[in-house]
């Protein structure tokens, strides 16, 4: 539950602490004395946005933290592992910063967090209704999660949530596949063309770069043919070729070598020269024997690099890119003759999620059609109790054509507020402060099953007052044995029905008007009912009244359920 509500300098706040009790915590004050900052500050906590217009004049910083007690809420423990925040012994504390120059902080029991995760938590803990929240009964959204969380059918709304999102992932899945189907068949034909086109030649990787020096090789055959035996001729085969100049070199190389030892260091490089000459003289000649001068073949090397050249030409530019081609077409194909059998496979996977989709939206139908009796039924015992005699509730199920994300059906809620009047939509029939007493039975319906242990209601008895407002305190007070409940209200029958009572005050601090609190208590509680009465809040008749109010009052529970 929520143990203390701190505030610094938020709007005409200065600096303020509101402690809460369990069960019914009342907040009274006059108009425009701070109450609605008061649940402005609570929804940052609850992870709405904030501006920086908030900020208080002459500070920099706006704060606002929430103290909760984990002792009924254990999960939230968990939740906080999981997220990787510290625990702190049971006790939860929410932070947001909201700065003059637009920028936001938040923290999570001392860590910094984000003003989503805030929320997360917030909202876990506390349920806010405005004044104008009872507008929310007529979003066919918000009854039908009513209804669920009546039914305890939570849980199968999400599974049909779960498998709808399944089912239509599948056919968006098959929808995809028919339509690269489309795009694959419209083009099969060219594909296999353009795979003939390439498989007629069956390129190699580095094919092109060999050829082209095989067709330069064909195209001077002649000249190379004609030149190289020339080089063979004139270094080995000729008479008085250089190999044989080079052995007459030698010879005399040697003969002086005898008469002048100096010489026959030259020997050897002689030698040597003699040797390659010979060596490159044969090779030419073995070069010039290989060179083949049929014309056929070279005819064929020319077309074969032609037709490699016509194919980069076509498919990007070079070879490689010609095969990175040829594979992709391939695969294109093997797509297309898959898509047949991976059809069949999303069409049984389809049929088994519409399947399981329509199980689990049946057994949500028969949750609902149970809660729906129930909800009815509870809520039309409630109406009367809160100065609507003779109205009736009652909440239909109209069977939708196909399942939906939702389930089979939609929910309404319809009434007759009126004796002699045929139930119709709340819409309707309802005025806003009628809204806010359907509101206020569902939520006393609820409240055993509600999970969230502190209630805010701003202003619900709006629009009340006499017998009315005496039932609606009534209606509060039965809500708070189940959960802690703070009520902020004009009314002086729910004020003394509070077991915590605050007083919101505006003040003027160095000229700044800023808001205060008063925990009342004896006396001072006497003269805020008296106050709140209408009448003179010193005269005896208001005090007495205010007396009377308060002693039907009950004790506070030790702490919500």
């Amino acid at each position: 539950m929520l143990v203390e509500l701190r505030i610094r300098d938020l709007a005409v706040i200065r600096d303020l602490r509101v402690p809460l009790a369990s069960g019914l915590n009342v907040l009274t004050g006059e108009t425009g004395a701070g109450k609605s900052i008061l649940v402005g500050a609570l929804s940052l906590l609850l992870g709405e946005r904030a501006s920086s217009g908030v900020v208080r004049v002459g500070a920099d910083r706006a704060l606002v933290e929430g103290v909760f007690d984990l002792a009924t809420t254990p999960e939230l423990q968990a939740l906080l592992v999981e997220h990787g925040f510290p625990e702190e012994e049971g006790m939860l504390f929410l932070r947001r910063e909201i700065q003059r120059e637009g920028r936001n902080r938040a923290w999570i029991n001392g860590s910094p967090a984000t003003a989503g995760a805030v929320g997360l938590f917030g909202r876990a803990l506390v349920d806010l209704h405005g004044q104008h929240d009872h507008q929310t009964l007529l979003h066919p959204e918000a009854q039908r999660d009513i209804l669920d969380t009546l039914a305890g059918s939570e849980q199968r709304a999400r599974a049909v949530r779960e498998c709808h999102a399944r089912a239509q992932k599948l056919r968006q899945e098959i929808a995809v596949l028919d339509e690269r189907k489309r795009t694959l068949g419209a083009r099969a034909d060219f594909i296999r063309f353009q795979l003939d086109e390439i498989r007629g030649l069956r390129p190699e990787a580095g094919e092109d770069e060999t050829l082209e020096v095989a067709r330069r090789k064909a195209d001077h055959a002649e000249e190379l043919a004609r030149e190289s035996g020339r080089l063979h001729a004139m270094l080995d085969a000729a008479e008085r070729s250089v190999a044989d100049l080079l052995a007459d070199a030698l010879e005399r190389i040697r003969k002086l070598s005898r008469l002048d030892p100096a010489l026959a260091g030259f020997a050897d490089p002689v030698a040597e020269a003699y040797h390659l000459t010979r060596e490159v003289g044969r090779s030419l000649g073995d070069y010039e024997a290989g060179i083949d001068l049929d014309p056929q073949e070279a005819n064929r090397i020319r077309e074969r690099f032609e037709g490699l050249q016509r194919l980069k030409r076509k498919y990007g530019g070079t070879l490689e890119s010609v095969l990175s081609t040829e594979t992709a077409l391939e695969a294109e194909l093997a797509e297309l003759d898959g898509a047949e059998i991976q059809r069949g496979t999303l069409d049984a996977e389809l049929r088994e999620a519409e399947l399981e989709l329509n199980r689990q939206a049946a057994a949500l139908t028969e949750r609902r059609l149970a809660g729906a009796e129930r909800l009815s039924r509870e809520v039309g015992h409630v109406l009367p109790e809160l100065g609507m005699a003779g109205a009736t509730f009652q909440v239909r199920l109209e069977p939708l054509a196909e399942v939906g994300r939702h389930g089979a059906e939609r929910v309404r809620f319809l009434a007759s507020l009126n004796p002699g009047f045929a139930v119709d939509d709340l819409a309707r029939i309802a005025s806003g402060g009628e809204l806010s007493r359907v509101m206020l039975a569902l939520k006393s319906v609820l409240a055993r099953e509600d999970r969230v242990p502190t209630l805010i209601f701003d202003e619900v008895d709006a629009g009340v007052g006499g017998a009315v407002g005496l039932a609606v305190a009534r209606k509060l007070a039965q809500v708070a044995m189940h959960h802690q409940v703070l009520v902020i209200t004009h009314l002086s029958q729910v004020a003394a029905r509070g077991h915590h009572h605050l007083r919101v005050e505006k003040r003027e601090e160095e000229g700044i008007a800023s808001t205060g609190l008063l925990t009342l208590t004896a006396e001072a509680r006497v003269d805020e009912i008296a106050r709140m009465l209408g009448g003179d809040p010193n005269s005896a008749t208001s005090r007495a009244h205010a007396r009377e109010l308060l002693g039907v009052a009950p004790s506070a529970p030790s702490a919500p359920a």
